[in-house]
C-alpha cells in the first residue's frame, strides 16, 4: 500500500512537471514561434460561442489570421528558397559528378592507352605485344646465329677444301718442276748428242 501511495505521487509530480514545461513552451503572441505554435495560439485564444442554432464556432481576431497568413507566406517563401539553393546546389553536384565520370572515362582510357603502350612495343611502325615482340626478336636472333654457324661450318669446310687444293697444286707444281727439269736435262743432252754428231760428220 506504501508503495503504491509512492508511486502515484510520482507519476503526479511527473504530470505536473511535464505540464509546467509545456505551459512554459506555449507562445504567448502571434509573432512568436513556428507556424504550428502560431496555430495553437490562435485555436488557444480563440472564443466560442454558439449561433442560434446551436452550431458551435470559433471566433479569431483577424488582426491574427492576417499575420499568421503573412507568417505563413514568409515560410513558405523561404521554404521555396530553401528548395531553389537546394535545388542549385543539387544541380550543381549533378554537373560535378557529370564531369568527374568524363574525367574518369578520359583518366581511365589514358591508363588503358598507357598499359597498352607499356606492354607493347612498335617494330616498323607496327604496333605488337611484348610478348610477340620477344618472340619475333628471339626468332631472328636464332636465325642469324644458325645462319652464323652455316656460315663458320662452310667457311672451314672451303678453307680445308682450299688448304687441299694449294697442297695439291703444290704438289703438281713440284712435279710438274721435276719434269721440266727431266725434260731440260734431255733437251741438253740430245742437243749434245746432236753436236757430237755433227762434230764427226765435220771431222769425217
Amino acid at each position: 500500500m506504501k508503495l503504491l501511495k509512492i508511486s502515484f505521487l510520482i507519476f503526479f509530480l511527473s504530470f505536473s512537471i511535464t505540464k509546467m514545461f509545456s505551459q512554459e513552451a506555449q507562445t504567448e503572441t502571434i509573432n512568436e514561434g513556428s507556424i504550428n505554435e502560431q496555430f495553437d495560439f490562435i485555436l488557444r485564444k480563440s472564443g466560442n460561442f454558439k449561433s442560434t442554432n446551436g452550431q458551435a464556432y470559433e471566433a479569431v481576431k483577424q488582426s491574427w489570421l492576417l499575420a499568421l497568413k503573412s507568417h505563413t507566406l514568409d515560410s513558405l517563401k523561404t521554404i521555396r528558397k530553401s528548395l531553389n539553393d537546394t535545388k542549385i546546389v543539387v544541380n550543381n553536384q549533378t554537373k560535378e559528378i557529370s564531369d568527374l565520370k568524363s574525367k574518369l572515362t578520359n583518366t581511365q582510357s589514358d591508363l588503358d592507352k598507357t598499359n597498352l603502350d607499356k606492354d607493347s612495343m612498335a617494330l616498323f611502325g607496327l604496333q605488337m605485344s611484348k610478348a610477340n615482340y620477344n618472340m619475333l626478336m628471339w626468332s631472328i636472333i636464332a636465325i642469324l646465329l644458325a645462319l652464323l654457324i652455316l656460315f663458320i661450318y662452310k667457311f672451314k669446310n672451303s678453307n680445308t677444301i682450299t688448304k687441299e687444293a694449294k697442297k695439291a697444286l703444290g704438289e703438281i707444281e713440284e712435279e710438274f718442276d721435276e719434269h721440266r727439269k727431266v725434260a731440260l736435262e734431255r733437251e741438253q743432252k740430245v742437243r749434245r748428242q746432236l753436236q757430237d754428231e755433227i762434230n764427226k760428220q765435220k771431222g769425217i
